[in-house]
C-alpha cells in the first residue's frame, strides 16, 4: 500500500545488464511533511539516528535534506550514494552502505513469501506490513537495519555519519514509502530478480504435493497443511465460509417482571451480554478479513485492563463505578484510564500505569532523540527527567517514552498528569501536537 501523499517517485532503471541499480531523480524540497509515514521508512529513520553518534550532524542533514540538497539518489546492492550540497554550495558524494543478505538468506526469505500468498501480494502492492518483517526474522532474515547497520562513506571526510551522509538517509527514507523493494534491493536483489524467483518457487510447490502425500499416507502422518493448501485445485470443495453480521444482535431484556435473585445487576449483565455479542462480530468480521491467516492474534486482556475496555463502552455511572472498584481505582482513576485506552489501547493504559526505569542504553538512545528532536534550539524547551518521564520545567506538559521506543503526550489536569494524545515516534511532534491542542 503506498502509505506517502507524494506522487510516485521518479526513477530510472538501467536495465537487465545493470537491472541490480535504479536511479531516482532528486526530490523536492520536503517542507512542512514527515520524511517517513510508513512503519518500515520510520524504521529506516531510527536505525540512523541510534547509529549517529552527533546529533547534530543529524539535524543538520535532515535540514539539508527538507531543503531539497540532495541530489538523484542511486540504489545498488548493498549502497546508496547521492551528491549533496551545503549551504555554500560546495558539493560531496555521499554513500550509505548497508550489507547484503548472503544466499542462504535470501533462500529462505523466497521460500517464506512463495510459501505465503499474504506476503507475495501485500509485497506487489508495495506494502511491507510487520507480521512479514517478523515471519522473516523468526526465520532469522533482518530485513530492516538495525543500530549500527547503517555505514557511511562522504567526500567531506567524516569518519560517522555526517550531515550528507544523514541527509541521503532521510531522501531515502522518502523513496522507502513509496516503494519496500527499494530496501529489498539494498539487501541484494533487484525487484525483477525477486518476482522471477518467487515465481519459480511457487509453480515447482504446486507440483510437489503428489509424492509427498503418498509418503504421508503411507507413514500414517497425515499431510502438511502447507502441502495441502498446495493441493487446493483438486481437493474436494470446502464449504462456503459463514456470511458477514452487518451488527450484533440485539441482547435480550431480562427484567421480564420476575425478580432478579440476589447480587445480581440485570443492568450490568445485560451491558455483558450486548459486549460479548459485538465482540463476537468483531472476531467473526476479522476471521473472514483478508490476510486473517498472517495476523497476529491480539493480546490477552488482564480483569483490570477489561475493565478500562469496558468502561470506554460507556455503561453508565453505575457499572462504571463497580468497573472502577473491581479494578482497583477511583472514579478519577478510571477516567484517566479511559482516556488512555482510547488513545492507545493496552499500551497506552501501561505508559499512563508503569513508571519505570529505561535501561542505559535505551536511556541513551531517548536522549539522542530528544536531542535532535528540535532543529532551532531557540524552541527546544527545557525538560527534566524522571526515570522514563520528561516534565517542561515550569509548565503543564509531560512527555512520558514508552517501552515502545514511542512518545506519548500528557498535560496536568486539577493536580493530575493526564493524557493528551497519541503516541509518536518523534517528541517534538508529540509535544507540538499537545501545545497545538491546549
Amino acid at each position: 500500500m503506498n502509505t506517502s501523499g507524494d506522487e510516485g517517485p521518479v526513477y530510472r532503471d538501467e536495465g537487465a545488464s545493470a537491472g541490480a541499480e535504479r536511479t531516482f531523480e532528486a526530490l523536492p524540497a520536503a517542507r512542512g511533511r514527515a520524511f517517513a509515514r510508513s512503519w518500515w521508512g520510520q524504521a529506516w529513520l531510527k536505525a540512523l539516528e541510534d547509529t549517529a553518534l552527533d546529533g547534530q550532524q543529524v539535524k543538520l542533514g535532515r535540514r539539508h535534506a527538507r531543503a531539497g540538497a540532495v541530489g538523484a539518489v542511486s540504489v545498488r546492492p548493498g549502497r546508496i550514494t547521492a551528491v549533496v550540497q551545503d549551504r555554500d554550495h560546495t558539493r560531496h558524494r555521499s554513500d550509505v552502505l548497508l550489507q547484503e543478505l548472503c544466499p542462504a538468506d535470501w533462500d529462505r526469505f523466497l521460500d517464506l513469501v512463495a510459501d505465503r500468498a499474504g506476503h507475495l501480494a501485500a509485497l506487489l502492492d508495495r506494502d511491507m506490513p510487520p507480521v512479514l518483517v517478523e515471519d522473516a526474522a523468526a526465520a532469522g532474515v533482518e530485513l530492516l537495519p538495525g543500530i549500527g547497520d547503517l555505514d557511511a562513506e562522504c567526500s567531506c571526510g567524516a569518519w560517522d555519519h555526517c550531515a550528507h551522509s544523514a541527509a541521503l538517509c532521510y531522501q531515502l527514507a522518502r523513496l522507502l514509502d513509496q516503494d519496500p523493494f527499494v530496501l529489498l534491493l539494498m539487501r541484494g536483489r533487484s525487484e525483477r530478480e525477486l518476482l522471477d524467483e518467487l515465481q519459480a518457487r511457487s509453480a515447482s510447490r504446486a507440483e510437489a504435493p503428489s509424492g509427498a502425500e503418498a509418503a504421508a499416507e503411507r507413514s500414517g502422518a497425515g499431510v502438511p497443511a502447507v502441502e495441502a493448501y498446495a493441493a487446493r485445485d483438486i481437493l474436494p470443495p470446502l464449504p462456503a465460509p459463514p456470511p458477514p453480521v452487518d451488527a450484533p444482535g440485539a441482547p435480550p431484556a431480562l427484567g421480564g417482571g420476575t425478580p432478579p435473585a440476589p447480587g445480581v445487576d440485570v443492568a450490568a449483565l445485560e451491558f455483558l451480554i450486548g459486549d460479548a455479542a459485538a465482540r463476537a462480530r468483531g472476531l467473526l468480521a476479522d476471521a473472514l478479513s483478508d490476510g486473517h491467516s498472517e495476523s497476529a492474534p491480539p493480546p490477552v486482556l488482564t480483569p483490570a485492563q477489561d475493565a478500562v475496555r469496558l468502561a470506554a463502552a460507556g455503561p453508565g455511572a453505575a457499572i462504571s463505578a463497580r468497573l472502577a472498584a473491581g479494578s482497583g481505582r477511583d472514579g478519577r482513576g478510571l477516567a484517566a484510564a479511559v482516556r488512555a485506552w482510547e488513545l492507545g489501547g493496552a499500551a497506552g493504559l501501561a505508559v499512563l500505569e508503569e513508571d519505570w526505569t529505561p535501561e542505559p542504553e535505551a536511556l541513551a538512545r531517548a536522549t539522542a532523540r530528544l536531542a535532535a528532536a528540535w532543529e532551532d534550539d531557540g524552541t527546544r524547551p527545557r525538560l527534566r527527567a524522571i526515570r522514563n518521564r520528561w516534565t517542561v520545567v515550569g509548565g503543564t506538559a509531560q512527555l512520558r517514552y514508552g517501552r515502545d521506543g514511542r512518545w506519548w503526550p500528557y498535560r496536568k489536569e486539577g493536580g493530575q498528569w493526564m493524557p493528551a494524545g497519541p503516541a509518536a515516534d518523534d517528541p517534538a511532534g508529540a509535544l507540538a501536537g499537545l501545545s497545538a491542542e491546549g
